[in-house]
């Protein structure tokens, strides 16, 4: 299925852009998971490639380095002390140019106190924004790199259960706008999507996803209608 383009608007803050895209990549980090298994990435810069094993080897972008003692994230597009090959930093270049557009202060300057959690934050946001198959992140002696993958090897699971299992971490897991992460989540995924006062409701082929908000946005239930 093809996932629908979800537009960004100026006004909005780096929450309510992760709050768009991030369930989405939590979705394709699944779809990554399932692939690759146990199997860790062996990064080939020279080639631009990321490997897993066998005839699991993908193409990628560097987007950032977090060094985990420093608590310092840097973005490949500031990377003169490394000198990573210009053709795998364009997606990086992309964001810092998307960041000063929109006005988004994480994407266009380094950052420090920031932790692993917080880096996988950046690259959710990052991989949903401009679609990627997947991200990953590869230690080296205390420097982890993240990356982004794109490849139609990777399968996509269509199944209400991995709609709803990926929403209900998501909401939990992140500090994000429940209401508006659902209905962006469905209409990224192609689903259709009808709005109530106190629940949202996503149509996936003949079956339905049920959200219930309190007052403050919050999700107070989800219930599937199976058909």
């Amino acid at each position: 299925m093809k996932e629908k383009e979800n537009k960004k608007e100026d006004s909005d803050s780096f929450q309510i852009i992760l709050s768009k895209y991030g369930a989405l990549a939590l979705d394709k980090q699944e779809n990554l998971a399932k692939v690759i298994g146990e199997n860790e990435g062996e990064l080939n810069f020279e080639e631009g490639t990321i490997s897993f094993g066998g005839d699991l080897t993908f193409p990628i972008q560097i987007i950032g380095t977090l060094a985990t003692e420093a608590a310092k994230w840097h973005w490949a597009w500031d990377n003169e002390d490394i000198g990573f090959p210009e053709d795998l930093i364009q997606q990086a270049i992309k964001v810092k140019e998307f960041g000063e557009e929109h006005d988004i202060s994480e994407f266009t300057s380094n950052l420090s106190g920031i932790d692993l959690f917080e880096a996988h934050v950046l690259l959710m946001t990052v991989s949903g924004i401009f679609d990627n198959d997947a991200y990953y992140l590869a230690d080296f002696d205390g420097i982890t790199f993240f990356v982004t993958i794109d490849s139609s090897e990777i399968p996509k699971d269509d199944t209400i259960e991995r709609f709803v299992n990926v929403f209900d971490k998501f909401h939990k897991e992140f500090n994000v706008k429940a209401k508006l992460a659902f209905k962006s989540y469905s209409e990224l995924r192609g689903y259709e999507y009808k709005e109530r006062d106190e629940f949202s409701v996503a149509k996936i082929g003949h079956s339905r996803v049920i959200v219930g908000f309190s007052e403050r946005g919050n999700v107070t239930h989800i219930q599937t209608l199976l058909e």
